[in-house]
């Protein structure tokens, strides 16, 4: 098994983000472990590994770094991308919808950091945690999606403190509105009478300084920014906002 290549760990691989994130590592020479409930369908590179898992599970988790383990002995970068979403009101939230949102999104990240460390202080490596925008500015109906992506921001500054002594940089990304199959599945879940989808990404699209949603590409080329020691050697601790200029504006504007 050869380790002359570098190697990462992305979680939500089959993703929109995470499919884009995948693709991007593997053209700069990484080789990639990919994590997601959801099966690639053999849209995976050949040299890596995917591991069709749901971290929310704590058990899965020692599972996947096991088999990470035996795939390579150390890792460069670790990408917790994951997310589990629900928009509803909170008064019909479920503690059930509650926790899988937390353990999906923010327990899941934890114990993914505490069971990669032994591979990333190998060489000092860098984690790049994928928050949202709804981390520090939000919507109705999307309370437990937000607390946890907050609480994830948070988890980062924290992390960054904890792993610098080992030479691991630990930052996250706060992506606005990107054009994935999450963000469109939110499109209907209670709102089958509203407007397409389309006219719903118009709809986003005009709300941000730059008038349009964001490319899966986009939001992968900040993560290896925040992974390349070579471009981001002095930032630990970060939240980047990816957002086209949403937060920017007034709302009374």
């Amino acid at each position: 098994m050869s380790e002359t290549k570098k190697n990462i760990l992305i979680t939500g691989a089959a993703g929109g983000v995470g499919r884009a994130t995948v693709k991007l590592f593997h053209e700069r020479g990484f080789r990639v472990i990919g994590v997601d409930r959801k099966s690639v369908y053999g849209e995976f590179p050949a040299d890596g590994l995917f591991i069709q898992a749901d971290i929310s599970v704590p058990e899965n988790l020692e599972k996947i770094f096991m088999q990470a383990s035996q795939f390579t002995s150390t890792l460069d970068v670790l990408v917790n991308n994951a997310g589990f979403q629900v928009t509803k009101p909170l008064i019909e939230t479920t503690v059930e919808e509650w926790d899988m949102v937390m353990t999906s999104n923010l327990r899941s990240v934890f114990l993914g950091a505490k069971l990669a460390y032994p591979l990333l202080k190998a060489n000092g490596g860098a984690i790049v945690n994928v928050s949202s925008v709804h981390a520090v500015a939000t919507s109705a109906n999307i309370a437990a999606y937000a607390a946890s992506k907050g609480g994830l921001l948070a988890l980062t500054r924290a992390m960054a403190i904890e792993f610098a002594p080992d030479k691991i940089r630990v930052n996250a990304v706060l992506p606005g509105a990107v054009d994935t199959p999450m963000l469109r599945a939110g499109f209907h879940r209670g709102r089958e009478n509203e407007a397409s989808e389309e006219s719903q990404l118009a709809a986003l699209a005009a709300k941000t300084v730059n008038g349009r949603v964001g490319l899966p590409e986009e939001i992968a080329s900040v993560i290896y920014f925040l992974a390349d020691n070579s471009q981001s050697s002095f930032i630990t601790g970060q939240g980047l906002l990816a957002d086209g200029g949403a937060t920017c504006r007034l709302s009374t504007e």
